[in-house]
C-alpha cells in the first residue's frame, strides 16, 4: 500500500499533515542512521577517554 501525503482536519480548527509512506520511509531511516552514529560518536569518545587514561596512569606510575 503506498499512501499519498494527505491533510486531515479536525473540528477544533488544527490541521495536520500527514507524510507519504515513501516520505515516512526515508524519515524513520534517516532516524535509525542518526541513532547508529551517535552510539558509535559516543563509544569512539569513550575509548579514546580510556586511553588518555591509561597513558597518565603510566607517567603517574601506577600503571
Amino acid at each position: 500500500m503506498n499512501k499519498e501525503r494527505y491533510t486531515e482536519e479536525y473540528e477544533e480548527g488544527s490541521d495536520l499533515l500527514w507524510p507519504s509512506d515513501k516520505e515516512d520511509k526515508i524519515t524513520r531511516q534517516f532516524y535509525k542512521d542518526l541513532s547508529h552514529l551517535s552510539k558509535k560518536i559516543n563509544y569512539s569518545k569513550k575509548k579514546k577517554l580510556n586511553l588518555f587514561e591509561q597513558v597518565v596512569r603510566l607517567l603517574k606510575g601506577k600503571g
